[in-house]
């Protein structure tokens, strides 16, 4: 029985982030707090597949834990890697939020 989540291809979620990213970043706009992203650390198990219709080409496809238990002749593989988001326009680190300096005036309590 497919749970759907062993048929995400690994480019797929590694967009899935980056549109993550994206979206986390136009909800911060006006905000008085931002954050800048720093490395972000992926670890996925992998089935690599070959395509013997179309292309041909070979593929990672993200398998999940209950996949991977029930595939006992299939290999599967540890795959980790680091990603350090860049903003292309300006090349800099991306940033979560608004870029004007935050302030500390309407912590605390209201009217104080």
């Amino acid at each position: 029985m497919s749970s759907g989540f062993e048929e995400i291809e690994l480019a797929d979620a590694v967009q899935a982030v980056r549109e993550g990213l994206t979206s986390a970043a136009a909800r911060g706009a006006g905000q008085d707090l931002g954050f800048e992203v720093g490395e972000i650390a992926m670890e996925f198990t992998v089935e690599i597949r070959k395509d013997l219709k179309g292309s041909g080409g070979v593929k990672a496809w993200v398998v999940s834990a209950d996949a991977e238990a029930s595939r006992g002749s299939t290999r599967t593989h540890k795959v980790a890697f680091t990603l350090t988001p860049k903003d292309t326009r300006t090349g800099g680190s991306w940033r979560v939020g608004n870029q004007r300096p935050g302030g500390v005036s309407r912590f605390g309590s209201s009217g104080q």
